[in-house]
């Protein structure tokens, strides 16, 4: 049985602006299938493009957090937002990114009783303090994860992650779009 993708149309493949299908096809090549967020994104190209260009620009890069960390946010913060999607697909890369087949499953399950360094402890602290209560987001905040040795261009990361996140975590909501059966097991067993 299929399951579904989305609520909304899914386009084919062939049927999509060259550059959303070769995006598309790049991914497919690197992880042998098609996360589902893009075929449920790619009915709107304008809103496909701009959601992965925001993604890869807080997600890519390696100043101020490490690659893991940005995903812990997600995963995390995601865990709060109830969205299995990104808690499943986040969680593969995370335990491939941390190298540790553990770290998914407790980010998603609590945080606070994770493997976590104390700096980690203190990100997450904030992530989900942005995401779950944001209207009480102080100065002190900023100045706890400061003396843990974030600086301003890092705590911005944190900040843009939970709020890119909690959107694309309400556009799944929306849509209904399933995590794909691969994210399951990725990064839980070495490879052979």
């Amino acid at each position: 049985m299929t399951e579904r993708i989305s609520r909304f149309p899914v386009p084919d493949l062939s049927h999509v602006p060259e550059d959303v299908r070769d995006r598309i096809l790049a991914v497919q090549e690197k992880a042998g299938f098609v996360p589902n967020v893009f075929l449920m994104l790619a009915h709107r190209p304008a809103e496909f493009r701009a959601f992965f260009d925001y993604h890869d620009a807080l997600m890519e890069k390696d100043a101020g957090l490490t690659k893991a960390e940005r995903e812990m946010i997600v995963v995390a913060t995601s865990a709060a937002g109830n969205c299995l999607y990104c808690v499943i697909a986040h969680g593969a890369v995370l335990r491939i990114r941390a190298k540790n087949p553990r770290i998914a499953d407790q980010l998603a399950a609590n945080y606070r009783k994770a493997e976590l360094s104390p700096r980690q402890r203190a990100m997450l602290d904030f992530a989900l303090k942005l995401s779950t209560r944001g209207g009480e987001v102080e100065d002190a905040d900023l100045e706890a994860l400061r003396a843990h040795g974030f600086d301003d261009e890092a705590i911005w990361d944190i900040g843009a992650i939970v709020a890119f996140f909690a959107m694309s975590n309400r556009l799944v909501h929306l849509t209904g779009t399933p995590p794909n059966e691969p994210f399951y097991l990725m990064g839980r067993v070495p490879k052979g």
